[in-house]
């Protein structure tokens, strides 16, 4: 490969540097978003039942005869 010269492959190496830490940046990114969400979801987790049958209720996934058979249900 004379057309290149001696530092032909040593020109590109520039581009795979540039994608190492392209990847290094992008694996902490979803490191960071993967540990975000999973402490979200901890602390949602940490919620009693009343409170995620209230919510529910609140979003409108379940109407109201729905939520006084589970509150009941839940208070006994």
């Amino acid at each position: 490969m004379e057309w290149m010269g001696s530092h032909g492959w040593m020109g590109i190496g520039w581009i795979f540097m540039l994608l190492f830490w392209a990847l290094i940046i992008i694996g902490i990114i979803a490191i960071i978003r993967w540990l975000s969400t999973s402490d979200q979801n901890r602390r949602e987790s940490g919620k009693s039942a009343l409170e995620t049958l209230k919510d529910r209720y609140a979003k409108g996934e379940i109407d109201r005869e729905e939520y006084r058979q589970k509150r009941d249900d839940l208070e006994q």
